[in-house]
């Protein structure tokens, strides 16, 4: 790449450029243990009675270090879902000498439990990571997702038109949003981030930069970096140009597409937002 550098004065200096790599990562429900993407997510369900009793016994002696989700708890227990130990086992062969007292130098205390006791209880951490939705994540509440469609599509649309129609049009690039989303978390998800993350255009998150040089000469292009002091632009035809500022000039003016949805982050409620996506979701 050819750097062009711009004197101001005596001075003249070259910046680099700063990229930044976002990514969007997911997780896959383990609820078919045949798809599982973990090994010990494979294994098959236990006895549901052992598991049960499992349970109890985890409740009664376990819960209190290592968390009622097995994450930790308040006593300082390590997390269990992402123990290499857990992920290990296979029939308690690793896990009942530490409850027996193997690692009590390291400050986990024997527990008084008898053999098929502690069975229970290794069953019972089994079947929690094989049904947990991730490696490390906590396993499934079975409590329905809460819904993000309590707002008022009445008060979302008069929203919309005050503030978001200078950009977006409902019969324009947001037509037949919710047909695109149709799950109204991800819809909601989706236009409080300005449509940024996997699949978006960049172009239209694109920062641009006008700098007016006094001549009146005019340096148009996207922004590489700005501070106080200079600017860089990236020219159309991949060169780099840097300028000198001082005293506020040139006169820079900086056009990010993506300011206006960063803004509203600080001004708008939470019924803001759900008035929103209850407006969003009828533009099918």
């Amino acid at each position: 790449m050819r750097t062009q550098i711009v004197r101001a004065g005596k001075r003249s200096v070259v910046l680099g450029i700063t990229v930044l790599v976002s990514q969007i990562g997911g997780q896959t429900p383990a609820n078919n243990r045949a798809l599982a993407t973990f090994p010990a997510q494979q294994r098959p369900p236990g006895d549901p009675a052992v598991v049960a009793r499992g349970k109890t016994l985890y409740t009664i002696s376990c819960q209190s270090c290592h968390g009622v989700d097995l994450r930790g708890g308040d006593l300082g227990g390590p997390n269990l879902l992402r123990s290499q130990v857990v992920l290990s086992d296979k029939d308690g062969e690793l896990i009942l000498p530490i409850v027996q007292g193997a690692r009590q130098n390291t400050g986990m205390p024997a527990i008084k439990m008898s053999t098929a006791d502690e069975k229970a209880v290794a069953v019972y951490i089994h079947n929690v990571v094989g049904t947990s939705r991730g490696q490390g994540s906590p396993p499934d509440s079975g409590a329905p997702p809460p819904n993000v469609l309590i707002g008022d599509a009445a008060a979302g649309q008069k929203y919309f038109a005050a503030k978001c129609t200078g950009c977006h049009s409902a019969t324009g690039d947001l037509q037949g949003i919710a047909t695109k989303f149709p799950d109204a978390k991800a819809l909601q998800n989706r236009w409080v981030s300005g449509g940024s993350g996997r699949g978006s255009n960049p172009d239209r998150r694109t920062v641009t930069v006008t700098v007016t040089q006094p001549s009146g000469e005019k340096i148009e292009g996207r922004l590489v970096r700005i501070d106080d002091f200079f600017v860089t632009v990236a020219n159309p035809d991949g060169t780099l140009t840097t300028i000198r500022r001082e005293g506020g000039k040139p006169n820079v003016e900086v056009h990010d597409p993506m300011r206006p949805h960063r803004d509203l982050l600080a001004v708008y409620s939470d019924k803001d937002m759900h008035d929103v996506t209850a407006y969003l979701v009828t533009l099918k």
